[in-house]
């Protein structure tokens, strides 16, 4: 009764526009959403308003446009790139004679084929359910009064009353198990914190190229494709940068226009990577007509998770769909690289991005060597704590040579804290 609809089924789109200007790259991109699906549009229904109509969200005689094209078409789905009230789908269906789902439930339905790992699975269960609560009387209409007669009268659950109690079980089952798969991975980052090892996260736009420049950038075979939402669950690797050593570098699901709240929180343990990266790789398709508006989409979701204000470097990808653009790197006042333009598909540009993280991210290390007098054993143990010490040597005057590798922030703390410490640096 609750099933997402299957791959394959035909569909009618609706798309209305609340504006003079009518935004078809808007549509445009729900028409990718539905193919990423699996599903065929054969129609596309488009009207104007003003505000959304209370019990149709289209007008009346919009309305029945729809349940006319369903008819003539012999659709089994009808989609709108909006989201409705439960209450305005159920009314659609009933008009209709099939099933209606709104842009929330085609996105779930691509989260739900898409995800491969069982954080990812859980995760848009999670989403699924949420969702499915505040739709479920529409299942059970005609069990929202509980049965009288002999036997059954008395206090008791309706049928809906129990599947709302059996949903808030399963939701909390589900946080309970994410929470441990939150907590491998909090362990996980503390275990590369402690070896000060930074860690990259590719956020942006979905279909933007990140899985191709992840693939391209540390050799892998991740999943990449022309399509919505390839990437769902995070992949992670290692890469060498130079001057700064070993590098994480994660690859983060894309973020997309009107990203439903529900899944911005069920996907909070994967979105952890981005908030507790070092740098993000805002990855954006130059060639794409709408950049300014992706960007602004993903900066959106950056601060709705708390990420907005970790450093970021935009990286301009698909310039090999410009005409004569040459790679290239743009720089602030300061002369520190701001943005890189590249082509994840062909590679031109790869070695810009590495030069400009060794830049961005050497800034972010102090790399120093100290002398320390013989009774400075204490200042020498300390720097072993912190995993800081690449070289040790012994000059010949007792005195003992360290080459240091350590985060910025930790290096100026600890010079506060040992205030002699400048004094040793060679």
């Amino acid at each position: 009764m609750f099933d997402r609809y299957e791959g394959g089924e035909l569909a009618v789109l609706v798309h209305v526009f609340f504006s003079q200007e009518k935004d078809t790259e808007n549509l445009a991109e729900f028409e990718s959403l539905v193919t990423s699906a699996g599903v065929k549009p054969v129609q596309i229904v488009t009207g104007s308003r003003k505000s959304p109509h209370p019990k149709y969200y289209v007008g009346e005689g919009k309305a029945e446009e729809i349940a006319e094209a369903v008819q003539a078409s012999g659709a089994d789905v009808v989609l709108f790139n909006h989201t409705l009230t439960p209450a305005q789908e159920r009314n659609l269906e009933r008009l209709c004679e099939c099933k209606v789902v709104d842009r929330t439930g085609v996105i779930l339905d691509i989260f739900a084929q898409r995800a491969r790992t069982h954080e990812g699975k859980l995760q848009v269960e999670l989403a699924q359910l949420r969702h499915m609560s505040t739709r479920l009387v529409r299942g059970w209409t005609h069990l929202e009064r509980q049965k009288g007669g002999i036997g059954l009268r008395g206090p008791g659950e309706t049928q809906l009353e129990t599947d709302r109690r059996l949903l808030r079980v399963k939701i909390s089952q589900i946080l309970s198990r994410l929470s441990r798969v939150e907590k491998q991975r909090e362990q996980g980052r503390q275990a590369r914190n402690k070896a000060d090892i930074p860690t990259i996260s590719l956020v942006g736009y979905t279909n933007a190229g990140k899985s191709s420049l992840f693939n391209r950038m540390t050799a892998s075979d991740v999943y990449a494709a022309d399509q919505l939402f390839a990437t769902l669950d995070p992949t992670l690797r290692r890469i060498d940068v130079d001057d700064v050593g070993t590098v994480v570098l994660a690859d983060t699901v894309g973020f997309i226009r009107n990203l439903p709240h529900d899944l911005v929180a069920a996907f909070k343990a994967t979105l952890q990577e981005t908030r507790e990266a070092t740098l993000l790789l805002h990855v954006i398709d130059a060639a794409d007509s709408r950049l300014d508006e992706n960007i602004r989409a993903v900066e959106s979701v950056l601060e709705e998770i708390e990420a907005d204000e970790i450093p970021t470097l935009l990286v301009m990808n698909k310039v090999d769909m410009l005409e004569e653009f040459v790679p290239r790197i743009d720089r602030n006042e300061d002369n520190k690289p701001v943005r890189v333009w590249l082509s994840a598909q062909t590679g031109d540009g790869i070695p810009l991005l590495l030069q400009a993280l060794t830049e961005r991210l050497s800034g972010e290390i102090a790399h120093v060597e100290i002398r320390l007098p013989p009774n400075e054993g204490r200042l020498r143990s300390r720097f072993y704590q912190l995993n800081a010490i690449e070289r040790e040597w012994l000059e010949e005057d007792g005195s003992i040579g360290l080459e240091v590798r350590m985060p910025m922030v930790d290096w100026c703390r600890l010079c506060k804290q040992e205030q002699q410490l400048p004094s040793y640096v060679i």
